[in-house]
């Protein structure tokens, strides 16, 4: 049989067992000390960190994240990850729980962040773009929540999403494929311009035109300039 990769890491969590442990290093998914370094602040505090108020975590946490994002990389079902991870009813407890705790909105909001700072730009922007997208509904997405979109003919839901000038999201919007999206534009712009008060000026294709862009402006004092394209062209054209 081949042998574990190397690991590259100094402070690699499962050495802490020994250094007779293997250990298995997952190149697409596995964090490195310096990502580490970036996250373990940005996580919520264990349950158990006095004595007292639940059972202590039994897994060290960088593995714990090794394996979500190694499931999300791969696709893949909980009960499928490989066992030199900790057992896929614990990673799925700690993401379930996480979550609830609003973990990983806080995650991605500190790491838009400071990529924002790292390209030399203000943590907060003052534009957006705005877009939506209907992706086919699985077998398993039940009818209530999915729609059809007659435009793309797809039967499923779509996303709305709302976008700093560089790509960084900054909110979300699902519904099903079947909702206009000047209709799910009065939700998303809401969640926008609540969460981000310098934000004055929003782009926007040819589908939030007309009584989107006059509420917006009336009720959230945002200005929504809708970009036309022709068929020739991809991406947005200036107008």
């Amino acid at each position: 049989m081949p042998s574990s990769p190397v690991c590259p890491c100094v402070s690699c969590p499962v050495h802490d067992r020994g250094p007779a442990t293997p250990c298995a290093v997952y190149p697409a998914s596995s964090i490195t000390d310096a990502q580490w370094s970036v996250l373990e602040p940005l996580l919520p505090a264990p349950g158990n960190t006095r004595g007292r108020g639940g059972r202590p975590e039994a897994h060290p946490r960088r593995l714990v994240l090794d394996a979500i994002f190694y499931l999300v990389r791969g696709g893949i079902a909980w009960a499928a990850l490989p066992h030199d991870f900790p057992p896929h009813q614990t990673v799925y407890g700690l993401f379930t729980r996480w979550a609830r705790q609003g973990a990983w909105q806080q995650i991605h909001d500190a790491l838009r962040d400071l990529v924002r700072v790292h390209e030399g730009r203000d943590p907060l922007p003052t534009a957006a773009i705005i877009d939506s997208q209907s992706v086919r509904g699985a077998d398993t997405v039940p009818g209530r929540s999915r729609g059809y979109d007659a435009g793309k003919k797809i039967n499923g839901r779509k996303r709305h999403i709302a976008v700093a000038t560089g790509g960084l999201l900054l909110a979300v919007v699902v519904t099903i494929a079947g909702v206009q999206d000047r209709d799910a534009g009065h939700r998303l712009l809401t969640a926008l311009a609540s969460r981000f008060s310098r934000i004055s000026l929003v782009w926007a294709d040819g589908g939030s035109a007309g009584r989107l862009v006059v509420w917006a402006k009336k009720v959230l004092s945002l200005t929504v300039e809708v970009v036309k394209r022709t068929d020739d062209v991809k991406g947005f054209k200036w107008l």
